[in-house]
């Protein structure tokens, strides 16, 4: 079992920087791989990113390549997503997740989720 809680999102201007952060609690914490997605109003739920085990394999859609960053922490049972060069389109709520299975980019679904924390970009 593995309880997530997000923080970190807000608003910001476009180009700007948000750093989302997921504390995790549970033993097993570092079994999991550990996700993030977004859902933007109106619009079907998102892969971000995912990061293994060890933190050592990470992988992004398109989308965020080269903008985004995600890492984790299992003797802090914490994973962070720092966001550069935000765009209008990455405006969403982001969810981090957890699941023992790896999930592929096109993933809807993982076994825990956060509450998720809204992340605002303007123009």
């Amino acid at each position: 079992q593995v309880q997530l809680v997000e923080s970190g999102g807000g608003l910001v201007q476009a180009g700007g920087s948000l750093r989302l952060s997921c504390a995790a609690s549970g033993r097993t914490f570092r079994n999991y791989y550990i996700y993030w997605f977004r859902q933007a109003p109106g619009k079907e739920r998102e892969f971000v990113t995912g990061i293994s085990w060890r933190g050592t394999t990470t992988y992004y859609v398109d989308s965020v390549k080269g903008r985004f960053t995600i890492s984790r922490d299992n003797a802090k049972n914490t994973v962070s997503l720092q966001m550069n060069s935000l765009k209008p389109e990455d405006t969403a709520v982001y969810y981090c997740a957890a699941d023992r299975v790896l999930k592929g980019v096109g993933a809807r679904t993982a076994d825990y989720w956060g509450q998720g924390t809204q992340v605002t970009v303007s123009s």
